[in-house]
């Protein structure tokens, strides 16, 4: 690998490429599903497809089984990824250096936040509604509010990568190469040290991560729940 690509850790490659597989087939089979049944702003004149509501669905029910891994991963192992304690000073500095990684990061935590309103609105929704007109529903409104915000950040995401990292921060993610260290068979490994390290100086690294940054805590324990409550609302309004 070229000294000018960085080196992606495997996990993140891995959740960030499946998670991401998922939610832009989701943006593409939603914008069809938009497309077909609703275009109160504009349609384009694709070939309608019968079952487009199962598929979307599908792409959709596959990301939030992904967005708990991710989720998590992000909110611990990738948490200077996300707003910091000095973050809306930072965005500012408008033209700056640090103004662009801050944007960056605001925009990958407004993902994680909205990906919460479209799962939750999602199983919300009742697959009869769009097809008899009904497309003024409040959970629909959400739904389309939450993807439009998620497609938004996410071109965010992409621009930003490029301007602070360049290309070779793209390809990064593609890359094959494993480390020793980062190899499948030392996750078990690293996992037990991680877990007896937690369980030692539990009390301390929670007061840690709470000194740190109290706002991405509230933004991870409501992301978190909101992931529940997305995977038990079949419970209840099953009908």
């Amino acid at each position: 690998m070229s000294r000018s690509v960085p080196y992606q850790p495997l996990w993140l490659r891995l959740l960030h490429g499946v998670s991401g597989i998922f939610a832009i087939a989701a943006i593409i089979t939603g914008f069809l599903v938009y497309n077909t049944y609703d275009g109160r702003f504009d349609k384009i004149p694709f070939p309608q497809i019968g079952d487009i509501q199962r598929i979307h669905g599908t792409f959709a029910l596959f990301f939030l089984i992904v967005l708990p891994a991710f989720a998590i991963y992000s909110f611990h192992a990738r948490n200077r990824r996300l707003i910091q304690t000095n973050s809306w000073e930072q965005l500012s500095q408008v033209g700056k250096p640090i103004w662009w990684v801050s944007l960056q990061r605001l925009a990958n935590t407004l993902i994680l936040v909205a990906s919460v309103f479209s799962v939750i609105s999602g199983r919300m929704m009742k697959e009869e509604w769009l097809p008899a007109g009904e497309i003024n529903d409040i959970w629909y409104t959400l739904y389309l509010i939450a993807w439009c915000v998620i497609v938004g950040c996410l071109a965010i995401h992409l621009l930003m990568s490029i301007k602070v990292g360049g290309v070779a921060l793209l390809l990064s993610m593609f890359s094959l190469q494993v480390r020793t260290e980062d190899s499948p068979n030392q996750w078990m490994t690293r996992y037990r040290t991680w877990w007896s390290s937690l369980q030692t100086n539990f009390g301390e690294r929670a007061n840690q991560l709470l000194d740190n940054n109290l706002s991405l805590r509230i933004i991870e324990g409501f992301v978190l729940i909101g992931v529940v409550v997305a995977f038990l609302l079949p419970l209840f309004f099953s009908e």
